[in-house]
């Protein structure tokens, strides 16, 4: 069987783009308040939180559409990385209750992501001749 890399990458760019965009859509639709008081918390200035229509609306449609994936990628993954700072550092060397780490879904997104920036998005996308695609 022949080796197919472009349909590789454009497969994981439709997994990790479409189930962040899920998770965006649901923060931009619900209000960005639980957000807002999160950072509010920390002493972070509230408008910090429109980086979530960022990191988890427009980064996973670059993704998707395989526009300078290798950027949006780099932003997602950063989303991932305030995410699990933010929300999840207790969770960081835990184990959940079926005994896989507490934290893998958005370890997927955040490793799928960094897998990205690092190969881009292949020849099935929307861009392919910049340097960020």
């Amino acid at each position: 069987m022949r080796k197919n890399n472009d349909l590789g990458l454009l497969i994981l760019r439709i997994t990790v783009g479409f189930l962040m965009l899920l998770h965006g859509i649901s923060k931009f639709s619900g209000g960005l308040e639980f957000i807002k008081t999160m950072l509010a918390e920390k002493g972070i200035p509230d408008f910090v939180a429109y980086g979530v229509i960022i990191g988890e609306i427009l980064a996973p449609i670059a993704i998707l559409i395989g526009f300078r994936t290798r950027i949006a990628a780099a932003i997602y993954a950063f989303n991932c990385l305030v995410a699990i700072l933010m929300v999840h550092s207790s969770e960081i060397f835990s184990l959940g209750e079926q005994g896989g780490w507490a934290l893998e879904l958005i370890g997927l997104y955040f490793f799928g992501a960094l897998s990205l920036f690092f190969t881009g998005a292949g020849n099935i996308a929307v861009s392919k001749s910049n340097q960020w695609d």
